[in-house]
Protein backbone atom coordinates (compact mmCIF):
# COMPACT_ATOMS: atom_id res chain seq x y z
CA UNK A 1 0.00 0.00 0.00
CA UNK A 2 1.34 3.50 -1.20
CA UNK A 3 2.16 5.42 2.24
CA UNK A 4 0.07 8.40 2.37
CA UNK A 5 2.00 12.00 1.95
CA UNK A 6 1.25 15.83 2.03
CA UNK A 7 2.95 16.50 -1.29
CA UNK A 8 2.15 14.80 -4.19
CA UNK A 9 4.04 13.66 -6.84
CA UNK A 10 6.65 12.62 -4.40
CA UNK A 11 10.78 13.26 -5.35
CA UNK A 12 10.44 9.77 -6.98
CA UNK A 13 7.31 10.24 -9.13
CA UNK A 14 7.82 13.80 -10.29
CA UNK A 15 10.42 15.54 -8.74
CA UNK A 16 10.65 18.92 -10.50
CA UNK A 17 6.64 19.39 -9.65
CA UNK A 18 7.22 18.12 -6.82
CA UNK A 19 9.73 21.00 -5.72
CA UNK A 20 6.85 23.11 -7.17
CA UNK A 21 4.66 21.79 -4.59
CA UNK A 22 6.93 22.03 -2.08
CA UNK A 23 7.19 25.69 -2.49
CA UNK A 24 3.21 26.10 -2.73
CA UNK A 25 2.82 24.12 0.23
CA UNK A 26 4.74 26.08 2.50
CA UNK A 27 3.39 29.22 1.06
CA UNK A 28 7.05 30.57 0.11
CA UNK A 29 5.98 32.51 -3.02
CA UNK A 30 4.30 32.60 -6.17
CA UNK A 31 4.37 33.45 -9.75
CA UNK A 32 3.98 37.07 -10.84
CA UNK A 33 2.41 38.76 -13.40
CA UNK A 34 5.46 39.74 -15.19
CA UNK A 35 7.19 36.65 -16.83
CA UNK A 36 9.94 35.00 -14.49
CA UNK A 37 9.17 37.05 -11.76
CA UNK A 38 8.61 35.97 -8.45
CA UNK A 39 6.54 37.65 -5.55
CA UNK A 40 8.34 36.29 -2.81
CA UNK A 41 5.71 35.72 -0.13
CA UNK A 42 6.19 36.47 4.23
CA UNK A 43 7.14 32.81 4.62
CA UNK A 44 9.93 32.51 1.98
CA UNK A 45 10.95 36.34 2.78
CA UNK A 46 11.48 35.56 6.57
CA UNK A 47 14.13 32.71 5.31
CA UNK A 48 15.88 34.77 3.11
CA UNK A 49 16.22 37.63 5.93
CA UNK A 50 17.59 35.17 8.04
CA UNK A 51 20.24 34.09 5.17
CA UNK A 52 20.64 37.44 4.44
CA UNK A 53 21.21 38.59 8.36
CA UNK A 54 23.83 35.73 9.08
CA UNK A 55 25.62 36.04 5.55
CA UNK A 56 25.75 39.59 6.00
CA UNK A 57 27.34 39.25 9.57
CA UNK A 58 30.08 36.77 7.81
CA UNK A 59 30.63 39.59 4.85
CA UNK A 60 31.46 42.06 7.91
CA UNK A 61 33.37 39.89 9.77
CA UNK A 62 36.14 39.97 6.89
CA UNK A 63 35.98 43.73 7.00
CA UNK A 64 33.51 44.73 4.26
CA UNK A 65 30.93 47.52 3.89
CA UNK A 66 27.77 47.65 2.76
CA UNK A 67 26.95 50.10 0.22
CA UNK A 68 24.36 50.66 -2.06
CA UNK A 69 24.72 51.58 -6.34
CA UNK A 70 22.24 52.54 -8.76
CA UNK A 71 19.76 50.11 -10.59
CA UNK A 72 20.25 51.81 -13.39
CA UNK A 73 23.29 51.24 -15.95
CA UNK A 74 24.06 53.86 -18.51
CA UNK A 75 24.56 51.09 -21.83
CA UNK A 76 28.33 53.38 -22.59
CA UNK A 77 29.33 51.87 -19.10
CA UNK A 78 28.55 48.46 -20.58
CA UNK A 79 30.85 49.71 -23.94
CA UNK A 80 33.81 49.67 -21.92
CA UNK A 81 34.39 46.01 -21.65
CA UNK A 82 33.51 44.45 -24.74
CA UNK A 83 33.78 40.47 -23.08
CA UNK A 84 31.81 42.02 -20.00
CA UNK A 85 28.95 42.80 -22.48
CA UNK A 86 29.22 39.70 -24.39
CA UNK A 87 28.11 37.77 -22.04
CA UNK A 88 25.27 39.49 -20.82
CA UNK A 89 23.83 40.81 -23.84
CA UNK A 90 21.22 38.82 -24.43
CA UNK A 91 19.89 39.36 -20.68
CA UNK A 92 20.15 42.56 -20.86
CA UNK A 93 16.65 44.62 -20.55
CA UNK A 94 17.21 48.42 -21.61
CA UNK A 95 15.04 51.73 -20.94
CA UNK A 96 14.69 53.80 -23.49
CA UNK A 97 12.15 55.87 -22.33
CA UNK A 98 11.20 58.26 -19.37
CA UNK A 99 7.47 59.21 -19.83
CA UNK A 100 4.12 57.86 -20.38
CA UNK A 101 1.40 59.31 -22.37
CA UNK A 102 -2.09 58.52 -24.11
CA UNK A 103 -2.92 58.32 -27.63
CA UNK A 104 -6.09 59.00 -29.44
CA UNK A 105 -7.55 55.93 -28.35
CA UNK A 106 -6.66 56.40 -25.02
CA UNK A 107 -3.82 53.75 -25.10
CA UNK A 108 -0.59 54.42 -23.35
CA UNK A 109 2.30 54.94 -25.21
CA UNK A 110 6.20 55.83 -24.29
CA UNK A 111 7.65 58.92 -25.18
CA UNK A 112 10.53 61.02 -24.56
CA UNK A 113 13.35 58.82 -25.60
CA UNK A 114 16.39 58.94 -23.25
CA UNK A 115 19.37 60.81 -24.61
CA UNK A 116 21.20 57.02 -23.48
CA UNK A 117 19.22 53.92 -22.95
CA UNK A 118 19.90 52.52 -19.98
CA UNK A 119 20.06 49.22 -18.26
CA UNK A 120 18.74 47.39 -15.27
CA UNK A 121 21.36 46.05 -13.76
CA UNK A 122 22.08 42.46 -14.78
CA UNK A 123 25.61 42.95 -12.65
CA UNK A 124 27.13 45.78 -11.23
CA UNK A 125 31.47 45.27 -12.27
CA UNK A 126 31.11 48.58 -14.49
CA UNK A 127 28.93 51.43 -12.26
CA UNK A 128 31.09 50.14 -9.41
CA UNK A 129 34.15 49.96 -11.14
CA UNK A 130 33.50 53.60 -12.48
CA UNK A 131 33.08 54.84 -8.42
CA UNK A 132 36.14 53.16 -7.55
CA UNK A 133 37.80 55.19 -9.96
CA UNK A 134 37.26 58.36 -8.33
CA UNK A 135 37.21 56.81 -4.76
CA UNK A 136 40.86 55.11 -5.42
CA UNK A 137 44.14 57.83 -5.46
CA UNK A 138 46.60 56.16 -3.42
CA UNK A 139 48.24 53.04 -1.86
CA UNK A 140 46.41 54.29 1.12
CA UNK A 141 42.72 53.87 -0.14
CA UNK A 142 43.38 50.43 -0.54
CA UNK A 143 42.01 47.87 -0.51
CA UNK A 144 38.56 48.62 -0.73
CA UNK A 145 36.34 46.39 0.37
CA UNK A 146 32.45 46.91 -0.44
CA UNK A 147 29.39 44.72 -0.57
CA UNK A 148 25.42 45.68 -1.29
CA UNK A 149 22.16 43.70 -0.94
CA UNK A 150 19.95 44.30 -4.20
CA UNK A 151 18.08 43.13 -6.89
CA UNK A 152 19.36 42.45 -10.41
CA UNK A 153 17.44 41.69 -13.59
CA UNK A 154 18.24 39.13 -16.04
CA UNK A 155 15.69 38.09 -18.68
CA UNK A 156 15.52 34.18 -18.85
CA UNK A 157 13.77 31.92 -21.13
CA UNK A 158 13.10 29.08 -18.86
CA UNK A 159 12.67 30.03 -15.15
CA UNK A 160 11.95 28.41 -11.93
CA UNK A 161 11.05 29.81 -8.50
CA UNK A 162 14.15 30.41 -6.78
CA UNK A 163 16.70 28.92 -9.03
CA UNK A 164 16.41 31.06 -12.31
CA UNK A 165 13.98 33.62 -12.16
CA UNK A 166 14.07 37.25 -14.29
CA UNK A 167 14.61 39.09 -11.15
CA UNK A 168 16.04 37.95 -8.02
CA UNK A 169 17.99 39.09 -4.85
CA UNK A 170 21.14 39.21 -4.06
CA UNK A 171 24.74 40.31 -2.86
CA UNK A 172 27.41 41.16 -4.54
CA UNK A 173 30.94 41.75 -3.44
CA UNK A 174 33.29 43.89 -5.31
CA UNK A 175 36.81 45.03 -3.86
CA UNK A 176 40.09 46.65 -5.36
CA UNK A 177 43.57 45.45 -3.96
CA UNK A 178 47.23 46.63 -4.45
CA UNK A 179 48.73 43.92 -5.65
CA UNK A 180 47.40 40.47 -7.39
CA UNK A 181 48.32 38.16 -4.62
CA UNK A 182 45.94 40.45 -2.33
CA UNK A 183 43.05 40.17 -4.96
CA UNK A 184 43.50 36.16 -5.58
CA UNK A 185 43.44 35.80 -1.72
CA UNK A 186 40.31 37.82 -1.25
CA UNK A 187 38.53 35.69 -3.81
CA UNK A 188 39.15 32.61 -2.14
CA UNK A 189 38.28 34.07 0.85
CA UNK A 190 35.00 35.04 0.05
CA UNK A 191 34.86 31.59 -1.81
CA UNK A 192 35.19 30.06 2.33
CA UNK A 193 32.59 32.27 3.33
CA UNK A 194 30.23 31.06 1.24
CA UNK A 195 31.04 27.44 2.36
CA UNK A 196 30.48 28.01 5.97
CA UNK A 197 27.72 29.91 5.66
CA UNK A 198 26.56 26.73 3.49
CA UNK A 199 27.09 24.62 6.43
CA UNK A 200 26.38 26.51 9.53
CA UNK A 201 23.65 28.47 8.19
CA UNK A 202 21.79 25.73 5.52
CA UNK A 203 23.40 22.49 6.18
CA UNK A 204 24.27 22.15 2.70
CA UNK A 205 27.72 20.58 2.26
CA UNK A 206 29.64 21.88 -1.02
CA UNK A 207 32.91 21.40 -2.99
CA UNK A 208 34.82 24.14 -3.52
CA UNK A 209 36.10 24.63 -7.18
CA UNK A 210 37.13 26.58 -10.18
CA UNK A 211 35.23 26.89 -13.25
CA UNK A 212 36.74 26.12 -16.83
CA UNK A 213 37.54 29.07 -18.75
CA UNK A 214 34.34 28.18 -20.86
CA UNK A 215 32.39 28.50 -17.43
CA UNK A 216 34.17 31.50 -15.96
CA UNK A 217 32.63 35.00 -15.13
CA UNK A 218 32.56 37.10 -18.53
CA UNK A 219 35.55 39.37 -17.83
CA UNK A 220 37.28 37.11 -15.41
CA UNK A 221 40.78 35.89 -14.87
CA UNK A 222 39.55 32.55 -12.38
CA UNK A 223 36.24 32.17 -11.15
CA UNK A 224 35.80 29.99 -8.04
CA UNK A 225 32.10 28.03 -7.03
CA UNK A 226 30.97 25.86 -4.65
CA UNK A 227 28.69 23.48 -6.11
CA UNK A 228 25.77 21.37 -4.15
CA UNK A 229 24.16 18.17 -5.01
CA UNK A 230 20.61 18.47 -5.24
CA UNK A 231 18.30 15.09 -3.89
CA UNK A 232 17.73 14.00 -7.53
CA UNK A 233 21.23 14.01 -7.62
CA UNK A 234 21.48 17.13 -9.94
CA UNK A 235 24.64 20.09 -9.05
CA UNK A 236 23.31 23.58 -8.32
CA UNK A 237 25.69 26.61 -8.50
CA UNK A 238 25.24 27.88 -5.10
CA UNK A 239 27.72 31.04 -5.26
CA UNK A 240 30.60 32.16 -7.21
CA UNK A 241 33.86 34.48 -6.47
CA UNK A 242 35.37 35.85 -9.07
CA UNK A 243 39.07 37.35 -9.55
CA UNK A 244 38.95 40.22 -12.43
CA UNK A 245 42.70 40.98 -12.14
CA UNK A 246 43.40 44.36 -14.17
CA UNK A 247 40.63 43.74 -16.90
CA UNK A 248 38.27 46.19 -15.04
CA UNK A 249 40.42 48.06 -13.24
CA UNK A 250 41.78 49.36 -17.14
CA UNK A 251 38.13 49.51 -18.43
CA UNK A 252 36.96 52.01 -15.47
CA UNK A 253 40.02 53.20 -15.19
CA UNK A 254 40.62 52.29 -11.70
CA UNK A 255 44.34 53.37 -10.77
CA UNK A 256 46.45 54.49 -7.68
CA UNK A 257 49.96 56.22 -6.91
CA UNK A 258 51.98 53.14 -5.40
CA UNK A 259 54.55 53.25 -2.37
CA UNK A 260 56.97 54.42 -5.35
CA UNK A 261 55.02 56.93 -6.56
CA UNK A 262 53.76 55.51 -9.75
CA UNK A 263 50.55 55.06 -11.07
CA UNK A 264 49.48 51.60 -11.64
CA UNK A 265 46.10 49.88 -11.81
CA UNK A 266 44.09 48.05 -9.36
CA UNK A 267 43.48 44.41 -9.15
CA UNK A 268 39.80 43.51 -8.76
CA UNK A 269 37.61 41.27 -7.44
CA UNK A 270 33.51 40.59 -6.88
CA UNK A 271 31.50 37.49 -5.51
CA UNK A 272 27.96 36.89 -5.34
CA UNK A 273 24.99 34.94 -3.98
CA UNK A 274 21.00 35.01 -4.53
CA UNK A 275 17.83 33.63 -3.19
CA UNK A 276 18.74 30.37 -4.95
CA UNK A 277 20.40 30.06 -1.60
CA UNK A 278 16.09 29.23 -1.08
CA UNK A 279 16.16 26.87 -3.72
CA UNK A 280 19.20 24.69 -2.59
CA UNK A 281 17.50 24.49 0.78
CA UNK A 282 14.47 22.83 -0.71
CA UNK A 283 16.46 20.56 -2.86
CA UNK A 284 18.56 19.53 -0.01
CA UNK A 285 16.58 18.96 2.42
CA UNK A 286 12.90 18.05 2.09
CA UNK A 287 11.06 15.58 1.64
CA UNK A 288 7.58 14.18 0.53
CA UNK A 289 5.50 16.04 3.06
CA UNK A 290 7.09 19.89 2.23
CA UNK A 291 9.51 22.06 3.38
CA UNK A 292 12.36 21.00 6.14
CA UNK A 293 14.13 23.95 7.59
CA UNK A 294 17.48 24.27 9.49
CA UNK A 295 17.09 25.60 12.62
CA UNK A 296 19.63 29.12 11.81
CA UNK A 297 16.93 30.18 8.92
CA UNK A 298 13.54 28.83 10.29
CA UNK A 299 11.20 32.11 10.84
CA UNK A 300 9.98 29.95 13.83
CA UNK A 301 12.41 27.40 15.12
CA UNK A 302 9.29 26.16 17.58
CA UNK A 303 5.66 25.70 17.20
CA UNK A 304 3.10 25.56 20.29
CA UNK A 305 0.40 23.73 19.28
CA UNK A 306 -2.99 24.12 22.23
CA UNK A 307 -4.70 20.99 22.06
CA UNK A 308 -8.23 22.26 23.61
CA UNK A 309 -10.69 19.86 23.76
CA UNK A 310 -13.32 21.87 25.85
CA UNK A 311 -14.51 25.56 26.13
CA UNK A 312 -13.64 25.35 29.88
CA UNK A 313 -9.91 24.37 29.26
CA UNK A 314 -9.06 27.21 26.97
CA UNK A 315 -7.80 29.58 29.39
CA UNK A 316 -5.53 27.70 31.40
CA UNK A 317 -3.90 25.80 28.16
CA UNK A 318 -3.25 29.33 26.62
CA UNK A 319 -1.92 30.81 29.46
CA UNK A 320 0.27 27.56 30.34
CA UNK A 321 1.47 27.40 26.82
CA UNK A 322 2.30 31.40 27.05
CA UNK A 323 4.38 30.55 30.18
CA UNK A 324 6.68 27.91 28.05
CA UNK A 325 7.11 30.72 25.30
CA UNK A 326 8.71 32.98 27.82
CA UNK A 327 10.92 30.26 29.16
CA UNK A 328 12.05 29.49 25.67
CA UNK A 329 14.49 32.89 25.69
CA UNK A 330 16.74 33.42 22.75
CA UNK A 331 14.10 30.84 20.24
CA UNK A 332 12.07 32.00 17.61
CA UNK A 333 8.90 30.91 18.93
CA UNK A 334 4.82 31.10 18.04
CA UNK A 335 1.40 29.77 19.17
CA UNK A 336 -0.61 28.69 17.11
CA UNK A 337 -4.17 29.27 18.93
CA UNK A 338 -6.47 29.09 15.65
CA UNK A 339 -10.24 27.55 16.33
CA UNK A 340 -8.76 24.49 13.93
CA UNK A 341 -8.71 20.82 14.39
CA UNK A 342 -5.74 19.89 16.15
CA UNK A 343 -4.30 17.74 13.14
CA UNK A 344 -4.85 20.47 10.67
CA UNK A 345 -2.46 22.51 12.46
CA UNK A 346 0.00 20.28 13.14
CA UNK A 347 0.17 19.41 8.78
CA UNK A 348 0.19 23.15 8.16
CA UNK A 349 3.70 23.76 10.02
CA UNK A 350 4.84 20.31 8.95
CA UNK A 351 4.81 21.68 5.63
CA UNK A 352 6.21 24.75 6.32
CA UNK A 353 9.50 22.65 7.87
CA UNK A 354 9.32 23.98 11.46
CA UNK A 355 12.01 22.48 13.00
CA UNK A 356 9.85 21.80 16.13
CA UNK A 357 6.14 21.28 17.46
CA UNK A 358 5.29 21.11 20.52
CA UNK A 359 1.65 20.19 21.65
CA UNK A 360 0.09 20.75 24.96
CA UNK A 361 -3.47 20.00 26.35
CA UNK A 362 -4.98 19.18 29.73
CA UNK A 363 -2.87 15.68 29.68
CA UNK A 364 0.70 17.78 29.14
CA UNK A 365 -0.48 20.24 31.76
CA UNK A 366 -1.66 17.93 34.64
CA UNK A 367 1.67 15.74 34.10
CA UNK A 368 3.97 18.51 33.43
CA UNK A 369 5.47 16.68 30.38
CA UNK A 370 5.20 18.21 27.04
CA UNK A 371 5.15 16.27 23.75
CA UNK A 372 7.85 17.58 21.47
CA UNK A 373 8.19 16.54 17.52
CA UNK A 374 11.13 16.95 15.32
CA UNK A 375 10.55 17.64 11.94
CA UNK A 376 13.44 16.08 10.23
CA UNK A 377 11.87 12.68 11.73
CA UNK A 378 9.07 10.90 11.04
CA UNK A 379 5.83 12.73 11.80
CA UNK A 380 4.05 10.38 14.32
CA UNK A 381 7.24 10.26 16.58
CA UNK A 382 7.46 11.80 19.58
CA UNK A 383 9.41 13.00 22.41
CA UNK A 384 8.24 13.04 26.06
CA UNK A 385 10.03 16.07 27.62
CA UNK A 386 9.67 17.33 31.62
CA UNK A 387 7.97 20.88 31.75
CA UNK A 388 11.63 21.49 33.88
CA UNK A 389 13.89 20.30 31.06
CA UNK A 390 12.13 22.14 28.30
CA UNK A 391 14.24 24.85 27.26
CA UNK A 392 17.67 22.73 27.95
CA UNK A 393 16.61 20.29 25.19
CA UNK A 394 14.95 22.53 22.83
CA UNK A 395 18.59 23.86 22.57
CA UNK A 396 20.19 20.22 22.17
CA UNK A 397 17.45 19.30 19.47
CA UNK A 398 17.94 22.31 17.50
CA UNK A 399 21.38 21.40 17.92
CA UNK A 400 21.11 18.30 16.97
CA UNK A 401 18.35 18.44 13.99
CA UNK A 402 21.37 20.88 12.13
CA UNK A 403 24.00 18.37 12.24
CA UNK A 404 21.49 16.20 11.65
CA UNK A 405 20.28 17.51 8.06
CA UNK A 406 24.07 18.44 7.47
CA UNK A 407 25.55 14.52 7.93
CA UNK A 408 23.01 13.30 6.21
CA UNK A 409 23.11 15.61 2.94
CA UNK A 410 27.00 15.32 3.17
CA UNK A 411 26.79 10.89 3.62
CA UNK A 412 24.34 11.41 0.28
CA UNK A 413 26.67 13.36 -1.82
CA UNK A 414 29.36 10.79 -1.03
CA UNK A 415 27.15 7.61 -1.65
CA UNK A 416 26.46 9.62 -5.43
CA UNK A 417 30.22 10.67 -6.13
CA UNK A 418 32.36 8.11 -8.49
CA UNK A 419 35.02 7.84 -9.94
CA UNK A 420 35.24 6.91 -13.82
CA UNK A 421 38.45 6.55 -15.73
CA UNK A 422 36.96 6.14 -19.47
CA UNK A 423 34.74 7.47 -21.42
CA UNK A 424 32.63 4.15 -22.31
CA UNK A 425 31.73 4.00 -18.72
CA UNK A 426 31.07 7.62 -18.29
CA UNK A 427 28.29 7.59 -20.89
CA UNK A 428 26.77 4.15 -19.23
CA UNK A 429 26.31 5.92 -15.90
CA UNK A 430 24.64 9.18 -17.23
CA UNK A 431 22.43 7.49 -19.21
CA UNK A 432 20.58 5.89 -16.48
CA UNK A 433 22.08 7.97 -13.52
CA UNK A 434 22.60 10.95 -11.87
CA UNK A 435 25.35 11.73 -10.01
CA UNK A 436 28.70 13.46 -9.35
CA UNK A 437 31.43 12.08 -11.18
CA UNK A 438 35.28 12.48 -10.51
CA UNK A 439 37.39 12.35 -13.81
CA UNK A 440 40.62 13.68 -15.27
CA UNK A 441 39.77 16.26 -17.77
CA UNK A 442 41.47 18.37 -19.90
CA UNK A 443 40.10 22.07 -21.51
CA UNK A 444 39.89 21.44 -24.94
CA UNK A 445 38.17 23.81 -26.83
CA UNK A 446 34.58 23.01 -28.43
CA UNK A 447 35.12 19.94 -25.83
CA UNK A 448 31.89 21.17 -23.25
CA UNK A 449 29.64 22.17 -25.94
CA UNK A 450 30.18 18.33 -27.03
CA UNK A 451 29.72 16.76 -23.56
CA UNK A 452 26.08 19.18 -23.18
CA UNK A 453 25.26 18.07 -26.63
CA UNK A 454 25.46 14.48 -26.23
CA UNK A 455 25.24 13.74 -22.07
CA UNK A 456 23.77 16.79 -21.08
CA UNK A 457 26.27 17.39 -18.53
CA UNK A 458 28.54 19.91 -17.85
CA UNK A 459 32.31 20.33 -16.05
CA UNK A 460 30.64 21.71 -12.49
CA UNK A 461 34.37 22.81 -11.29
CA UNK A 462 37.86 21.33 -10.58
CA UNK A 463 37.85 20.81 -7.40
CA UNK A 464 40.77 22.80 -4.90
CA UNK A 465 43.30 21.01 -3.08
CA UNK A 466 44.04 18.22 -5.93
CA UNK A 467 47.53 17.04 -5.53
CA UNK A 468 48.13 17.21 -8.91
CA UNK A 469 48.08 12.99 -10.11
CA UNK A 470 48.39 13.56 -13.79
CA UNK A 471 46.08 11.15 -15.83
CA UNK A 472 44.49 10.64 -19.11
CA UNK A 473 41.27 13.21 -20.24
CA UNK A 474 37.91 11.19 -20.00
CA UNK A 475 36.56 12.64 -23.20
CA UNK A 476 40.11 12.61 -25.61
CA UNK A 477 42.39 10.39 -24.04
CA UNK A 478 45.06 13.06 -23.73
CA UNK A 479 47.48 14.04 -20.95
CA UNK A 480 45.21 15.72 -18.26
CA UNK A 481 46.55 17.28 -14.97
CA UNK A 482 43.46 17.58 -12.89
CA UNK A 483 40.61 15.62 -11.93
CA UNK A 484 37.03 17.69 -12.21
CA UNK A 485 33.83 16.99 -11.18
CA UNK A 486 31.22 16.19 -14.08
CA UNK A 487 27.22 16.21 -13.29
CA UNK A 488 23.60 17.08 -15.01
CA UNK A 489 22.70 20.72 -13.64
CA UNK A 490 20.31 23.19 -12.81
Amino acid sequence: MKKRTAITPTRAENYPQWYQEVIQAADLAEHSKVRGCMIIKPWGFGIWELMQKLLDEKIKETGHQNAYFPLFVPLSYLQKEAEHVEGFAKECAIVTHHRLEKDAAGNLIPTSPLEEPLIIRPTSEMIIGEAFSRWIQSYRDLPLLINQWANVVRWEMRTRLFLRTTEFLWQEGHTAHATEEEAKTETLKMLQVYASFAKEALAIPVIMGEKTEAERFPGAVATYTIEAMMQDRKALQAATSHMLGQNFAKSCGIQFQNVQGDLQYAWTTSWGSTTRWIGALIMTHSDDDGLVLPPPVAPFQLVILPIIHSEEMRKEILHYCEALKKELVGIRVTIDDRPIRGGEKSWHWIKKGVPLRLEVGQREIERETISLYRRDKGHKEVEAVSKRELSIKVRSFLKEIQEHLYEKALQFQRDNTIDISNKTSLIDFFSSNDGFVLAHYCEDKGLEERMKEELNVSVRCIPLGQSGEEGKCIFTGKRAKVRAILAKAY
